[in-house]
């Protein structure tokens, strides 16, 4: 255990304890460690208070530069790894929730038996988190949703259909009359852009009344479960909910409202061999998307 892994976990979990537990180390053993590297830096990093632990100026500057070496060592292992035959070192993914929560997993489970070797860091979380998560070089790739403004490499993966989902509700219109709560989940601020830009096409008023949740499942548990409408992506459906399920539709060109999921990153990113072998299952995987989209699209016409 390096002294800038010490630093960077003192630093972000700001509790001696957490900080320990997190290296595996006891507490009196990250204390020592501690007192040793300040005496190499010759000051004190860090000044214990009722809040935890608070950086010190010349704590924060260390700390800093802590970062600053743990990504540039990792990007050393990762070029060293190029020159071998054998896939390994870290993939570093930033996700968006949704997606993490439902079509990731299973291609994660193919990866990491393909691939034992590989370590596998995940960050979830809105796509403009995770394009910061890019742009601070805390993920290799990201998979993002909406409309996301990425200058570098883009990769379309897959569109899913967006539906109004309701165990009473069976027909668009009746929302001009209904008072049954509109249940919404935090999100991109683009997605809930959408969503009022449909609303406003179709209807004068705002919905009567609303309830507002923190998460995508607990929206569509409450849809399931009766107590009012959600809209929801068809990535979080499996199909044997027993539910109304209505697709959105533009009125004026009658097109459906859907939602893109993309695979970005920067181009030295994708060069990196784990990082290739993720694109590889990822892409297979939203071609099995595809073709069931052309599949339930020729159905419906």
């Amino acid at each position: 255990m390096n002294e800038f892994e010490m630093i960077k976990a003192l630093a972000e979990e700001g509790n001696m304890r957490k900080a320990a537990e997190r290296l595996f180390l006891t507490q009196p053993a990250l204390s020592q460690r501690l007192q040793t590297i300040e005496k190499d830096w010759g000051t004190r990093l860090f000044i214990r208070s009722q809040k935890g632990l608070e950086p010190t100026p010349a704590g924060e500057l260390v700390i800093a530069y802590a970062k600053d070496a743990i990504v540039k060592r990792e990007e050393v292992f990762e070029m060293i790894s190029t020159l071998v035959d054998k896939i390994h070192g870290t993939l570093k993914i930033a996700c968006a929730s949704i997606v993490g929560q439902t079509w990731l997993p299973q291609i994660l489970k193919e990866f990491v038996e393909r691939y034992p070797n590989v370590q596998i860091s995940l960050i979830t979380g809105w796509s403009s988190e995770i394009v910061k998560a890019l742009h601070e070089r805390e993920a290799h790739i990201g998979i993002v949703r909406g409309r996301i403004d990425w200058k570098n490499m883009k990769q379309h993966l897959f569109r899913d259909q967006l539906y109004l989902v309701d165990r009473e509700i069976t027909a668009i219109e009746q929302l001009k009359e209904t008072t049954r709560p509109f249940i919404q989940f935090k999100s991109d601020s683009n997605y809930h852009q959408e969503i009022q830009h449909w609303w406003q096409r179709h209807f004068a008023m705002e919905p009567s009344r609303q309830i507002t949740v923190d998460q995508i499942e607990t929206c569509k548990q409450l849809a399931i479960n009766g107590i009012g409408y959600a809209i929801l992506p068809s990535i979080t459906l499996l199909g044997d909910e027993k539910v109304n399920k209505i697709p959105l539709l533009n009125s004026e060109e009658e097109f459906e409202l859907t939602r893109d999921t993309w695979l970005i990153g920067y181009e030295s990113s994708f060069e990196l061999k784990q990082v290739a072998a993720f694109t590889e299952i990822v892409q297979t995987y939203a071609g099995k998307i595809q073709e069931m989209e052309v599949f339930n699209e020729t159905l419906r016409t």
